[in-house]
């Protein structure tokens, strides 16, 4: 093998390393930052996930519990067969209430034998329309669908 050839092998060499150390940490950190969807059935199928690992659970709002001040609330996530406990302190989002889908995000706390939410999410179905654009839309004469 001539200098040239050794020069090009190694320069090459490099470029694969490079590319390998680069697809194994992108893979890597997409895996830590992924947060998983489970169902309460799924949760309680899968034992109850370690304390301290955050994650999401979704679900239907079923009954609703305020508790001493006005940000403190607990309430049940169902997906029908089974039903968790979530305690949350903040303010709701607007399309939060018994039936509606929820997603949220936090932590099972051993102690309260419950999840204790950092983030909650309403979801709604895909004919939602703001009440803003709704009022917009009869301004111009367009009938709005619900």
């Amino acid at each position: 093998m001539t200098p040239r050839q050794k020069t090009r092998m190694t320069i090459a060499l490099a470029v694969c390393v490079g590319a390998a150390a680069t697809v194994a940490l992108t893979v890597a950190a997409l895996r830590e930052n992924m947060l998983f969807f489970y169902t309460p059935s799924q949760m309680a199928a899968a034992g109850k996930p370690a304390p301290g690992r955050v994650f999401r659970l979704g679900g239907l709002v079923g009954e609703v519990w305020r508790g001493g001040g006005d940000l403190e609330i607990r309430f049940s996530v169902t997906d029908g067969a089974r039903t968790a406990t979530v305690s949350y302190s903040g303010v709701l989002p607007d399309l939060f209430r018994e039936g509606q889908g929820v997603v949220v995000r936090g932590e099972w706390k051993e102690e309260a034998g419950m999840v204790v939410a950092e983030e909650v999410l309403a979801k709604h179905d895909e004919n939602y329309m703001p009440p803003e654009v709704r009022e917009g839309l009869r301004a111009v004469g367009v009938p709005a669908q619900r």
